[in-house]
């Protein structure tokens, strides 16, 4: 049995199974929702439901609280209709473009630029063209059917030949995926990945400056859009702020220094929050998002695409649209939810 959802004002109608989360449906068939973790905990699919009724499945309190729910809100990714839905959620353009693809990936190179993240490239199958927008990300499909997220952090032009995909892994103590990649994972591993997903990309139709925000591993996608505007000459003004406890975090602090050096139309600011006394530290220190505040109080014609840990993407999108006029569909997030943040595994 299955449902028909449409989604307003685009008026996009796709069928939905019974049992079966809008958002999955939505992507099957190409209609491109906003969207980032599909676990219910970062919120980016927040919806309102206009007519019909769903069910939630799991998901963060925090995310969707019941007052929220009672008012018509709901998260398509884990909500499933019980009658024909309209909804209303804003399309985004791009998003389901290209197909979402499942295949198997060969670990061609392990690096560990700092003592807790490991950069994996992942060399892809001469028989598939993965097509995907930068910022996007891929899930690998465990042996048990678990799934871990993780952001391309090339752009799609600089795949290369053969064509491989770069990826930014921070180690989660403890957790089942992490402790394997960063312990037994060794190179010409075969490990099996879905992608291109996710509504993080850049919007190109806007010609707006840009306020560039990561925390941690959050720089992978940030990283891929600025080889994404390098490539192909989008000359935007733009500011990358990156925030990390410690120095040795800034795990490719040389490529950022290098290519805001190469490209006029891009600043790069690291943050530390925590900085070690050995590090010698004479730059910004505090929250990276208060960093963004102080140079630029007022945002109000600018966008902002800002990903990593949910506290900082969260304070960031209140304290930028509540004190800094920045328009609210004008700030776009992937907020890197762990394991942990959504069911208490650490990874």
């Amino acid at each position: 049995m299955s449902f028909k959802v449409t989604v307003q004002p685009a008026g996009a109608s796709f069928d939905v199974a019974r049992d079966e989360p809008i958002l999955a449906a939505a992507i099957r068939a190409g209609v491109g929702m906003p969207y980032g973790c599909r676990d219910g905990a970062c919120g980016s699919c927040k919806s309102r439901l206009i007519e019909g009724r769903v069910i939630h499945g799991a998901h963060q309190l925090r995310t969707l609280p019941r007052e929220e729910e009672d008012a018509g809100w709901i998260l398509p990714c884990c909500a499933t209709p019980q009658t024909d839905c309209v909804i209303q959620a804003r399309t985004v353009a791009g998003a389901g473009e290209y197909p979402v693809l499942k295949m198997p990936a060969r670990v061609a190179s392990l690096a560990r630029p700092a003592p807790d993240v490991m950069l994996v490239k992942l060399q892809l199958p001469a028989t598939v063209a993965l097509k995907y927008r930068a910022g996007q990300y891929v899930e690998f499909i465990l042996r048990d059917g678990a799934r871990r997220s993780y952001s391309m952090a090339n752009a799609p032009e600089n795949l290369g030949e053969p064509p491989m995909v770069e990826l930014h892994l921070r180690h989660m103590p403890g957790g089942k995926f992490t402790d394997h990649v960063f312990g037994a994972m060794k190179e010409k591993d075969i490990l099996r990945v879905e992608g291109p997903l996710g509504s993080f990309f850049l919007r190109e139709d806007s010609d707006a400056p840009i306020v560039l925000l990561a925390s941690g591993t959050g720089f992978a996608p940030i990283k891929a859009i600025v080889e994404h505007m390098r490539a192909k000459g989008i000359a935007r003004p733009a500011v990358l702020y990156w925030g990390c406890r410690r120095k040795a975090d800034l795990y490719l602090h040389d490529w950022a220094v290098e290519a805001a050096n190469a490209l006029p139309w891009l600043r790069y600011v690291p943050v530390l929050s925590e900085p070690a006394p050995e590090d010698a530290w004479t730059g910004r220190t505090g929250l990276v998002h208060q960093a963004v505040m102080a140079d630029l109080p007022a945002l109000a014609a600018h966008q902002v695409y800002a990903c990593g840990a949910p506290v900082m993407v969260d304070s960031a999108r209140h304290d930028f649209v509540t004190r800094c006029g920045l328009p609210e569909d004008q700030f776009f997030a992937d907020s890197f939810t762990s394991e942990r943040d959504k069911h208490g595994d650490p990874g």
